[in-house]
């Protein structure tokens, strides 16, 4: 279906709110599905990550619901979108906006703000920075799932480091994220509950907003991952993940070349060619691969390694589903996808010499395939659907009865 601005509020989902009909909504969610008055709230639809995949299985328990959102780039998303009811804010008549959507910084405050969204029982909104913003119509329950705070605002240090940007650009933001970071806290208050994807996320939400959340950790989609045979399994590590300097390739790169190990990379990005000079002979570089390729070689690797602090990090995981243990930093969602001495092997700090240490403690131990599968199957989709509408149920009850606003 087409993309059309916010003001094109669809007349299906207009007409006053009864308790007759948060009743209904209520048996809906118990039903296995969302209310069928439901909208749905995500900060852009421009680029494909993790919390595309948790909007897709939202979109799932409510296929009526119209989606909301600031920008869209039907080009850049899965064919599957285009049937969806898609609505965009302001901001899409923005020249060249989907294509660099970061120039547009200060707008998506302001759009989120005025998102008009139709009468309904519930909003559901996915967020890693703005769509916890849009304000719900009278009466409706609103249920944020959050990946994160607005990081860029609350660690500018790591953001500047982690994006490259000029030096000069890091005083003139200063005073441009404290505003942001205000926002960021006061427009938490416009959920009713807060859902973090992972622990280090919840943490974030108490220190920087002051409010809790109740943690659930995105969908997996587990069984495209399959362990192989014993003798199947090679002795090369495996990366994966966009060649990007945050993601600390080469810190495993050293730990590789100093122990002389054999290390696979998958993946491409701006910080190639200087990892590849960094390269030992026992490093191969094998660029994009197709699914069924990466999850060959999740199966067949000693071991996946992680140097990144990921909010929740759904890699590690279908590493663990294909029967191989991880190799992880100990920050982030490894906290919660990766059990030090079980399913995998946790590394103290980013440095060279941690990830040695632990890639030697990581020779003397034995994993076992069905643990690391069985763990794994923890963060299957049912299990997110099962709790995300246990949260959702008890909203709307609490709503229906008089809670206050903002309440967790």
């Amino acid at each position: 279906m087409a993309t059309t601005s916010s003001a094109a509020v669809q007349t299906s989902h207009a007409g006053s709110r009864s308790s007759s009909s948060a009743a209904r909504s209520n048996r809906s969610a118990r039903s296995g599905r969302l209310p069928q008055r439901t909208v749905l709230v995500h900060d852009y639809l421009n680029q494909y990550g993790g919390a595309e995949r948790v909007l897709e299985v939202m979109h799932d328990l409510a296929p009526q619901a119209p989606v909301y959102t600031s920008i869209h780039d039907p080009a850049r998303m899965p064919a599957a979108y285009a049937d969806w009811d898609i609505h965009t804010s302001w901001m899409q008549r923005i020249p060249g906006v989907t294509r660099h959507h970061q120039r547009a910084l200060p707008a998506y405050p302001l759009a989120f703000s005025a998102l008009r969204v139709p009468d309904c029982d519930l909003v559901l909104s996915s967020s890693s920075a703005f769509a916890k913003a849009v304000r719900p119509p009278q009466g409706a329950a609103h249920v944020s799932y959050i990946h994160s705070p607005m990081r860029f605002a609350w660690t500018l240090d790591d953001y500047i480091a982690r994006e490259q940007l000029p030096a000069a650009l890091h005083q003139a933001l200063r005073p441009l994220m404290a505003l942001y970071r205000a926002r960021d806290r006061a427009t938490a208050s416009r959920a009713n509950r807060l859902i973090a994807n992972s622990t280090v996320v919840r943490d974030r939400i108490r220190a920087w907003w002051r409010r809790d959340a109740v943690v659930i950790n995105p969908p997996v989609e587990v069984t495209r991952f399959q362990p192989v045979a014993p003798e199947q399994v090679g002795d090369a590590f495996l990366m994966v993940g966009r060649l990007v300097p945050y993601k600390r390739f080469d810190l495993a790169i050293a730990a590789c070349n100093a122990l002389g190990l054999p290390l696979q990379i998958i993946g491409d990005g701006r910080d190639r060619a200087r990892l590849e000079a960094l390269a030992g002979p026992t490093i191969r570089f094998l660029g994009h691969v197709t699914d069924a390729e990466l999850a060959h070689a999740y199966a067949t690797t000693r071991a996946t390694i992680f140097m990144s602090e990921d909010d929740f990090g759904i890699a590690q995981v279908e590493a663990q589903a294909a029967g191989r243990p991880v190799v992880a930093l100990a920050a982030g969602g490894a906290c919660d996808t990766v059990i030090d001495g079980e399913t995998g092997v946790h590394v103290p700090q980013q440095a060279t010499a941690d990830l040695v240490a632990a890639l030697q403690r990581f020779d003397a131990m034995t994993f076992h395939t069905d643990h690391l599968v069985r763990h794994a199957a923890t963060f299957r989709r049912e299990r997110f659907e099962r709790e995300l509408l246990a949260v959702v149920d008890e909203t709307l009850d609490a709503v229906r009865n008089g809670m206050p606003y903002a309440w967790n």
